[in-house]
């Protein structure tokens, strides 16, 4: 089965509506006539010119009071609101739309914090983070050559908190849109104590509060990558560990490794990286390299509007 095409199909039987706030990017509008065609998704393509002045002041009014906290001014969240990626967020927010795409034209940041300050961090989660799902062609490992990668975009150097709480966003990531049982490894330079130090004693560490959080999650660490997706190396490394090299959720100890690693995987094994999607928000949103190509924004919008 093309996972691909099947997060397409699934998309178009959901027919949610999902905002691009970056209308004049030329990606964007050709990305929007496949997806039109394509019926994958509803969509609203807006610019500057697209925002409706009676919505910016009742936004406005919503911003003030979310960040009035901060010392925000009613003048500077209308600014605010007058920038489409806001606007975009805030329809998701309000339930005008079901969630927002974004990042040809801005960068991580930009759209995180759009994201963050509109649409609310998930309380249960407690960490925005981002992760990729991962095609690797004529592979057998993972999930048929299926995988989740996480964080590649958004936390720089997680706490052992955080990384657990990365990797229940993770697992529940794979279970809706890919429709697959995660199995999550917690990667390090060492396997089950090959190696000493503070860092693999923050993986090992997040492993065990992930489980705490979600007693029914299949999860190992501190594990190798070869040890974590090769059942042989597996068999070897780590024979009495549960996953068996056989893991299809990668959670990287931080965000230098988690981006190196996407981006060597895409490149050199020529996958289809889809995302960054990001997670521990109360509504779906999800970040676009300003890399990213056409069919990058097509696959992004449907596993964002399976998440609706």
């Amino acid at each position: 089965m093309d996972i691909v095409k099947e997060i397409h199909r699934r998309a178009s039987q959901k027919q949610k509506l999902i905002v691009l706030p970056e209308k004049d990017d030329p990606r964007i509008q050709g990305a929007a006539k496949v997806i039109q065609k394509e019926k994958i998704a509803r969509l609203m393509t807006i610019g500057r010119g697209d925002l409706d002045n009676k919505k910016i002041d009742a936004f406005t009014q919503v911003f003030f009071e979310l960040r009035r906290h901060k010392g925000i001014s009613l003048d500077e969240a209308k600014k605010t609101m007058s920038i489409p990626l806001y606007y975009a967020a805030m329809l998701v927010r309000t339930g005008e739309a079901d969630g927002f795409v974004a990042g040809a034209a801005h960068s991580t940041p930009d759209v995180a914090r759009a994201a963050i300050y509109c649409l609310g961090v998930d309380e249960r989660i407690k960490t925005v983070s981002s992760s990729f799902i991962m095609v690797v062609p004529n592979s057998e490992l993972g999930e048929k050559g299926v995988f989740i990668f996480a964080d590649c975009g958004i936390v720089p150097e997680p706490s052992s908190e955080q990384m657990a709480q990365i990797a229940v966003s993770s697992s529940e990531l794979a279970q809706a849109i890919l429709g697959i049982r995660p199995r999550v490894a917690m990667l390090s330079y060492s396997t089950k104590g090959s190696a000493k130090g503070l860092l693999v004693d923050k993986v090992r560490e997040a492993a065990a509060l992930a489980k705490q959080l979600k007693p029914d999650l299949l999860i190992d660490g501190e594990l190798q990558a070869d040890a974590a997706i090769v059942p042989e190396v597996a068999r070897i490394k780590d024979p009495q560990g549960t996953l068996g090299g056989r893991a299809n959720v990668l959670i990287f100890p931080d965000l230098e490794a988690g981006n190196i690693g996407y981006k060597l995987v895409q490149r050199l094994a020529k996958a289809r990286a889809i995302g960054p999607l990001m997670q521990g928000l109360k509504h779906p949103a999800s970040d676009l390299s300003r890399g990213a190509l056409v069919e990058d924004i097509v696959d992004t919008v449907a596993a964002t509007a399976l998440r609706a």
